[in-house]
């Protein structure tokens, strides 16, 4: 698929990417690391591990100008679900992605270039989250659903606790103080036990947990920039999270808990462990990713200090039709989230994936 848009003083041509090129998606991969608005969900890696991890198709498209030069690029996912329909979104399975350029021109023709693909494809809507708005009037823009929350990590373990709210700031050292066992790393059975602990969260949710092919593959894409920190309480897993290194940031994205992390405030010395292990890294922000307006997790966040900021989501859909919803606080999905909290987790494994990879 190509597209041109003709300027006033030179022309973006805008082309899917494919991604079976080698060269071409680590030329890629350079510049969205060089790009300082860019996210761990803009790399080719994200689309091309939830492509292998889901099955929902990666589809990348790049702005040039007709001399060549990168001008900015658009990753996308194109979910197929027979509960959901068709969507293109950006970045599938994510929290952020949407439009990365240097120029506005090319921001325009990328999303321009983004709707004629999911008109093609037979979606009613294509879903940026976060990015660059495009200025096209038939973009709705949506700030109220997700906060995001990130500040920079303090200078040693002293300052990182007196950063955190008095009342918080003790519930971490009762955790720290609980003789738990912290370690971090990619290996079999750190995957394992953290996906156990996702899936045994997810359904306390009442949400279907997703794939562990799509943990798998992503670990596997983005190699050294991703990891499983644990804690455990004589050596049973209590709490993990796996985090997404980018830049100078440590984002902790899907993170699981068993039935005793409350008691133990293993969640607390995870993240503590965490901070500690990203200063070491060389890293100088701690992103604790989005949370949904007014959940427990938002809560949570702002008890550990952190601000949360509304994050911008652009929509498109063919008029007339209702924007996909997949927002599990919806009125329409109150009655199915209390009768999946209530389907045995061993059934709610099962049948979870297949429901979840339509979600994106």
């Amino acid at each position: 698929m190509s597209s041109m848009n003709a300027m006033s003083d030179f022309t973006v041509v805008v082309d899917e990417l494919p991604l079976s090129d080698a060269i071409a998606v680590a030329e890629l991969d350079g510049w969205v690391r060089g790009h300082p608005d860019s996210t761990p969900f803009h790399r080719p890696g994200w689309i091309m591990g939830v492509e292998a991890g889901t099955g929902q198709r990666a589809r990348m498209l790049v702005a040039r100008s007709t001399g060549g030069a990168l001008l900015g690029l658009l990753p996308l996912t194109y979910i197929r679900s027979t509960l959901f329909g068709r969507a293109l979104v950006s970045s599938g399975f994510a929290v952020d992605g949407g439009i990365l350029a240097v120029d506005r021109k090319a921001a325009s023709a990328l999303a321009d270039a983004a709707w004629a693909l999911a008109v093609r494809l037979g979606c009613k809507t294509v879903e940026l989250r976060g990015g660059g708005a495009p200025a096209a009037p038939a973009w709705a823009q949506k700030t109220d659903a997700y906060l995001g929350f990130s500040r920079p990590l303090a200078a040693d373990d002293e300052a990182e606790l007196k950063a955190i709210p008095k009342r918080h700031r003790a519930e971490v050292r009762k955790g720290m103080g609980n003789g738990l066992s912290f370690e971090i790393g990619r290996d079999p059975q750190l995957r394992e036990a953290h996906y156990r602990l996702y899936a045994h969260s997810v359904h306390n949710l009442g949400t279907p947990v997703f794939p562990r092919a799509l943990f798998q593959a992503v670990l596997d894409h983005f190699g050294e920039d991703a990891d499983i920190a644990m804690v455990s309480k004589d050596g049973k897993p209590v709490s993990a999270v796996i985090s997404l290194y980018h830049g100078n940031a440590c984002m902790p994205y899907w993170h699981g808990a068993g039935p005793e992390a409350r008691a133990l405030r293993s969640n607390e010395a995870l993240y503590f462990h965490l901070m500690r292990s990203a200063r070491e890294r060389g890293c100088t922000t701690f992103d604790f990713g989005r949370s949904k307006v007014g959940t427990g997790p938002a809560a949570w966040k702002k008890n550990w200090g952190f601000a949360g900021e509304p994050l911008g989501y652009h929509l498109r859909t063919v008029p007339g039709q209702a924007t996909r919803d997949v927002n599990p606080l919806s009125p329409q999905y109150r009655r199915k989230v209390e009768l999946w909290k209530k389907m045995p987790l061993s059934l709610a494994n099962l049948i979870g994936p297949y429901i979840a990879r339509g979600l994106g």
